[in-house]
This record gives C-alpha cells, sequence and structure tokens, in this order.
C-alpha cells in the first residue's frame, strides 16, 4: 500500500490543494490534518467552532497551525453562498431554509468546494454515508451523461493493483447503471497508474448460463462500449474466466479479455461487497476506499470506524481525484 501513496505523493507535489474536513473536532481528523499540513502536500481545511477545535486538538497534544478553520456561523461570505445554495437548488428550497441547511457542516463544506473555495471534501468519521453523499449529490452533482454515483476500491497487494466496483452505493444497478460504473471505473484505474482492463462480472461466461441476470451484464457491456469505443472491456465473465489466462483460455477463446483484466464490474452489491472483503480478508490485499465516482468534484465518505491513517490515505485520493 505504501507503494501507492508513494505514488500519489509524488503527483501531488507542488499542487497545494484544499480538502475540506466537515468534522473538524475529531480526534482522527484532527490527527490526520496536522500530518498532511505538515508535510505540505495538502492543505486541510477543518470545519466547526474555532475555539472548540483548538481546545481539542490541544487536548490531544496536536499542531494544527498548518490548517485553515473555519465557522460556518461566522464565515464572511455567508450569504453569497446561501444565495449560491438556493439557485443550485432550484427553487427546492427557501431562503430561510438554505441558511439553516448550511450551518450543517457537510452542507456548508460541499458548497465550499462547489463555490471553488477548496478541492474536494472528506467526512463520515462521526456522520453517516447518507450525511455525506446526500449533499454532494444535490449540490455538486453528477457529470453530465452520468445519472448515478458509484462507488469503488482500489485492492492493493505489494506492486499488485486492481479496481472493484460498486462495492458501496447502488444496491441492484441495470445495465445502464453497470455501464456508467464500468467507464467511470476506467477512468478511476487511470488515476491510479493502472491501464484499464474492464471485465463485466456474472456467474455466467459467454452464455453458460442464461437469465435476466445474465442479460443484464451482457446488455451493460454493449452500452458501456457506445459510451467509450477505446475502453478495453468484454464480459460476462466468470471471475476466473476473467482473472486466470489458462481458464480464460478455456472459456472464453476469442474473448477481448485473455485473463488479464484489472478492473472487475460486479452485477450487483451484494456480489461487490462480498467480493472485495473476500479478497481482504483472505487474499490480504489493502482495500482502499471506497472512492465515489462519478462526481463533478471529488468527496468521499469515510468509515465510522476508520483510523487516522485512512483519513490520510482519503484525503491523500481525494485530491488526487481533484
Amino acid at each position: 500500500m505504501s507503494h501507492l501513496f508513494d505514488q500519489i505523493n509524488d503527483q501531488l507535489k507542488n499542487e497545494n490543494k484544499k480538502i475540506v474536513f466537515p468534522e473538524g473536532q475529531d480526534e482522527r481528523i484532527l490527527t490526520a490534518a496536522s500530518q498532511l499540513g505538515a508535510i505540505g502536500i495538502v492543505k486541510p481545511v477543518l470545519l466547526g467552532s474555532e475555539e472548540a477545535i483548538k481546545q481539542q486538538a490541544d487536548s490531544i497534544d496536536v499542531d494544527i497551525s498548518s490548517c485553515e478553520l473555519l465557522d460556518p456561523h461566522q464565515f464572511q461570505e455567508f450569504d453569497k453562498m446561501v444565495d449560491a445554495f438556493v439557485e443550485r437548488r432550484k427553487g427546492k428550497v427557501t431562503m430561510e431554509q438554505a441558511q439553516q441547511a448550511l450551518l450543517d457542516e457537510n452542507y456548508f463544506g460541499t458548497m465550499l468546494v462547489y463555490m471553488d473555495y477548496a478541492d474536494g471534501l472528506v467526512s463520515g468519521a462521526t456522520h453517516s454515508t447518507a450525511d455525506t453523499v446526500r449533499p454532494a449529490l444535490q449540490i455538486i452533482k453528477t457529470k453530465e451523461g452520468i445519472k448515478k454515483t458509484s462507488g469503488v476500491f482500489i485492492m492493493v497487494r505489494n506492486e499488485e493493483k486492481y479496481v472493484f466496483a460498486d462495492c458501496a452505493i447502488n444496491m441492484s444497478p441495470d445495465s445502464q447503471d453497470l455501464a456508467e460504473i464500468a467507464v467511470e471505473s476506467a477512468n478511476t484505474a487511470e488515476l491510479f497508474d493502472v491501464d484499464p482492463r474492464v471485465a463485466m462480472l456474472s456467474f455466467s461466461t459467454k452464455g453458460s448460463a442464461k437469465s435476466e441476470e445474465t442479460d443484464k451484464v451482457v446488455d451493460a457491456l454493449e452500452l458501456a462500449k457506445e459510451k467509450n469505443p477505446s475502453l478495453v472491456i468484454d464480459g460476462e465473465f466468470q471471475f476466473d474466466a476473467a482473472f486466470v489466462p489458462s481458464v480464460a483460455e478455456k472459456k472464453a477463446p476469442d474473448a477481448v479479455i485473455k485473463g488479464d483484466a484489472n478492473v472487475f464490474i460486479f452485477p450487483s452489491l451484494e456480489a461487490g461487497n462480498i467480493g472485495y472483503k473476500i479478497a481482504q480478508r483472505l487474499g490480504e490485499f489493502e482495500a482502499v476506499g471506497p472512492i465515489l465516482q462519478g462526481l463533478n468534484k471529488p468527496v468521499n465518505d469515510l468509515s465510522r470506524g476508520c483510523s487516522t491513517e485512512d483519513v490520510y490515505n482519503l484525503a491523500l485520493i481525494t485530491a488526487r481525484q481533484a
């Protein structure tokens, strides 16, 4: 894993990306932010009461002098932000509702990213995924042509790197969703120096079984090719046919993917979540993520059980996405 983050560190030198942390009083956030600020690769922006943040930092003996502190209640451009939020929500909120919403650190932080005050946001140490993702979907929104955001894991073991998706967001993606996930996951792979070879996974290889579930994957493959004709992608594959050359030769001899896939698109959240955890626990891969993709600007969600290292790493990934 260190090799992956060494690469990211090199890529981010002199970029000085600002990353917002809405949970400015959390010990893990404070510790990671102080480390990020000290090495100068990322400029952390901590949200909350300035006095409370400083007191908490002092109590755990953490130096946050390199971090920027912002209190939504004291923000000088709050009125401008309210106007921008009302405009962005297109009549779905009143001025009063906007003022109330933007006192919430996740909404406030997301607006900082939307208004180009910061480059990305990392939250979720004390908030639910919904608390982090909802403001992003309402304010930053998905890229043109993308209907839904999705969540990928970069699976890392020594020099090996693979991308697994969607393992975090969409429970029952349809063929259109799967096609979007495939194209966006290939883009994410390139960010981390993985030359994408995308496998659309199923319990069937090239028609060995036929059902609504396999038809969905076959349809997704064609849609993904339409979206990005240059993409190296094939399916439907069982995992062994996508990953083991000798199996691919027997099961799918005419496929574009010859058992050399490195981006794996699972047909459901259930499959994706189980798959990445098996690789993590039995294969001893590090699971880096979930990394949200498909948004106009990067917002990423921590687990509430995250460590300081998780916060640090996800901030670097968010800055890399920016």
